[in-house]
């Protein structure tokens, strides 16, 4: 990500403003996700919060979050509105205002996050700008669906596609030193079309157009696995290792989800949904998250961050306690299941608070004083 190498105070504010209100979204998103998981003695907080869990993490978080990294990977001012808009439709949402209000200016805010997007591709036309401004528009349409009353799980799909396609255009984008072959890209492009059309499919017949979009996000997962670069980073240490590890971490459970919305296509609720769409909203999301927060915090608050081995810490432990959540909506295991969601919130915190006390703000440095010439 291309970024200013000098920042106004007032643009530096209004980054932190953003980056912080994206980290609200999460929290908020999460409480109403434990609220909805079984943890029914926590306080709601407000009365709408359990049924924005997906709204907040998909739009309030992720959408702010990539679409402050848009903003400032473009160092145009204008791009800010987008993730602005996002911000302000979930504070609607969360105050209860007329119903519309909030899901009209989160859809109004994506629309200017791929409007950025699509400027991309204007100045560079590449399969990698393309397919992140496509993942723009499945994120603007499923806005837009929630925003008409369309059933949650539908526009959950779209929002799906909308991460996968925009985090699988930048992997692309960094793939490209590798010289890919023409074959690989077709088969890439074929997995894009697939899930397009999947996304289509799933408005008009849910269940069809979820196991076709489970396909397509598989063959991503393998084509990933198989031609991204992660792979050959493993080896260099430090943190292109970790970034390199938990980029792989997430592709997996990109197959899994993918593998569980192909078995349990037409699911809306229960554990056999929360499973499939946490695989990948949380295991892979969430690994990408954990893999470039590193690099995306630094770029954004222009602040030096110092990585150390504790950001394997949280890693590790989401796998985990993904793995014993998962398992028990799979195996009927109740407290396995409630636990393992309660851990997953515990991680994510701890991640939070390593990033942020791995940065490292530059001292101020006194203004040089010009020597005295030495007397003759």
């Amino acid at each position: 990500m291309q970024v200013q190498t000098t920042v106004s105070p007032r643009l530096r504010i209004m980054r932190v403003l953003l980056l912080a209100l994206a980290v609200i979204g999460l929290l908020f998103g999460m409480w109403a996700g434990l609220i909805r998981l079984g943890w029914g003695s926590l306080p709601p907080l407000r009365p709408m919060l359990p049924a924005l869990h997906g709204p907040l993490m998909a739009g309030g978080f992720l959408g702010v979050l990539i679409g402050l990294e848009r903003a400032v990977g473009t160092g145009k001012r204008w791009a800010y509105a987008g993730p602005a808009l996002v911000a302000l439709g979930v504070a609607a949402s969360l105050a209860g205002l007329q119903v519309g209000v909030g899901p009209a200016f989160i859809t109004a805010g994506s629309l200017v996050v791929t409007l950025v997007l699509a400027g991309l591709v204007r100045l560079q036309p590449a399969l990698f700008t393309v397919t992140m401004a496509l993942g723009g528009l499945a994120w603007v349409i499923g806005n837009a669906l929630w925003w008409l009353g369309w059933p949650l799980p539908v526009a959950a799909l779209w929002w799906m596609g909308f991460l996968v396609l925009t985090i699988a255009g930048e992997r692309l984008e960094l793939s490209r030193m590798l010289k890919l072959s023409a074959w690989s890209e077709r088969i890439f492009v074929g997995a894009t079309v697939l899930l397009i059309g999947g996304l289509v499919v799933s408005a008009i017949a849910y269940a069809a157009g979820m196991a076709i979009s489970g396909l397509a996000f598989l063959v991503v997962a393998l084509w990933l696995l198989r031609y991204d670069i992660a792979r050959r980073r493993i080896k260099a240490g430090g943190q292109a290792r970790f970034t390199a590890l938990a980029l792989i971490s997430g592709y997996v459970w990109l197959a899994v989800g993918a593998l569980l919305l192909v078995r349990f296509a037409g699911v809306t609720a229960g554990p056999q949904y929360d499973a499939a769409l946490h695989s990948i909203f949380l295991g892979f999301v969430f690994a990408m998250i954990f893999a470039h927060a590193p690099i995306v915090f630094p770029a954004v608050l222009h602040i030096p961050l110092v990585f150390s081995n504790r950001f394997y810490i949280p890693l590790v432990l989401l796998h985990i306690s993904l793995l014993l959540r998962v398992g028990g909506d799979l195996l009927g295991w109740w407290d396995a299941r409630l636990w393992g969601g309660l851990l997953n919130v515990i991680v994510i915190l701890a991640f939070l608070g390593i990033t942020v006390t791995s940065l490292r703000p530059r001292a101020v440095q006194p203004p040089l004083l010009t020597p005295k010439p030495a007397p003759r």
